[in-house]
């Protein structure tokens, strides 16, 4: 319940993912456009944009992240960028700079940082930005070692 409460996450996609069993793009896009707010088992988003630089669109999901759960000076973050299934690392890398900027200039710590794919959409491109506010209890649970397939730390 503590995780949910101090958690927010939003996402972008650049192509759609094709689920197998519907067999075809689950929505479409113009060449020219990016859809905001999208889901992770490939729903369409909350509104669609013409694609922006890389450092515009992590400035727009941070502002809409950090305006739904205000922080303050020191409060320190986990922070997760999840490729979607066809963005590559260095592409991911890229958004986390900015993200690493935009926390510094707020004055919120980054306690810890992932860069890579947690969770995918089958084939889309694009990305998450992940925000969990910690406390102390939050960071020891964060630390314990765990082993899925897609989540190590030992």
């Amino acid at each position: 319940e503590k995780v949910i409460a101090n958690v927010r996450s939003m996402g972008m996609a650049l192509t759609p993912c094709t689920v197998p069993a519907a067999g075809k793009p689950s929505f479409t896009l113009a060449e020219d456009e990016m859809e905001i707010g999208i889901g992770i088992h490939g729903e369409p988003g909350t509104h669609r944009e013409k694609i922006k630089p890389a450092d515009e669109i992590v400035e727009h999901l941070m502002e809409k992240i950090i305006n739904d759960l205000p922080y303050k000076e020191n409060d320190e973050v986990a922070v997760m960028i999840n490729g979607l299934g066809a963005t590559p690392l260095m592409e991911l890398y890229v958004a986390n700079r900015k993200v690493a900027e935009i926390l510094e200039s707020k004055k919120i710590k980054v306690y810890k940082t992932y860069v890579g794919e947690f969770m995918t959409s089958l084939e889309m491109s694009g990305f998450s930005i992940t925000l969990l506010k910690l406390d102390e209890e939050l960071k020891t649970l964060l630390d314990a070692k765990a082993d899925t397939p897609a989540f190590k730390q030992l």
